[in-house]
C-alpha cells in the first residue's frame, strides 16, 4: 500500500469540505478551491479527515493513490495557509511596478510587458525588483510565477533576468581578447 496514499487529510478548525462524486471542494479563510479526481479512486470524508482508498493494487491506481492524497491535501494547506513564490529582477533598469491589479515589467524591452492575474492569484510588488505571486491554488501559483520568469530568463554571462528569489544561476566565462 501507498505510504503516502494512506495516510488520512486532517481538516483544521474553520475549513468546510465537500464530496460529491469525484469531485472535491474545499472552502477556508483564505478561499475556496475545487478539484475533480479520477473516477476509479474512493474519496470519503470521515470526522475531520478525508481518506482516499483504491480499488485495486494496480500500477496505475497506486500511483494515482498517492497524488490525489497529495493534491487534496495541497488543498487543504492552500485554503488555510495559501501559497507564495517570490521572484527578483537582476539587471540595470529593470524593475516592476503593480497598476490596479495587472503586474507591469520594464526588462529591457522596447515596451513594458503587462502582466494580468488570473481568477485566485494575487501579485505584490514590495520593492521594485522583487516580485511576489500568492495564490491558493499550489499549481496555478507555481505556473504564473513560471511564466514571469520566461518573459526575460536569466543568462548565464552577465546574470541578467527575472529569477526565483533563491535560484543560483550558473555562470559561464565570456570570451578572451585575442592576442
Amino acid at each position: 500500500m501507498s505510504r503516502i496514499g494512506k495516510l488520512p487529510v486532517k481538516i483544521p478548525q474553520g475549513v468546510e469540505v465537500k464530496v460529491q462524486g469525484n469531485t472535491v471542494t474545499i472552502k477556508g479563510p483564505k478561499g475556496s478551491i475545487s478539484r475533480e479526481f479520477h473516477r476509479d479512486l474512493k474519496i470519503k470524508h470521515e470526522d475531520s479527515q478525508i481518506i482516499v482508498e483504491r480499488p485495486s493494487d494496480d500500477n496505475m491506481h497506486k500511483a494515482l493513490h498517492g497524488l490525489t492524497r497529495t493534491l487534496i491535501n495541497n488543498m487543504v494547506d492552500g485554503v488555510t495557509t495559501g501559497y507564495e513564490k517570490k521572484l527578483s529582477l537582476e539587471g540595470v533598469g529593470y524593475r516592476a511596478a503593480k497598476q490596479g491589479n495587472k503586474l507591469v515589467l520594464t526588462v529591457g524591452y522596447s515596451h513594458p510587458v503587462e502582466i494580468e492575474p488570473p481568477k485566485g492569484i494575487e501579485f505584490e510588488v514590495p520593492a521594485p525588483n522583487k516580485i511576489s505571486v500568492k495564490g491558493v491554488d499550489k499549481e496555478l501559483v507555481g505556473q504564473i510565477a513560471a511564466n514571469i520568469r520566461k518573459v526575460r530568463e536569466p543568462e548565464p554571462y552577465k546574470g541578467k533576468g527575472i529569477r526565483y528569489e533563491n535560484e543560483v544561476v550558473r555562470r559561464k566565462v565570456g570570451k578572451t581578447g585575442a592576442k
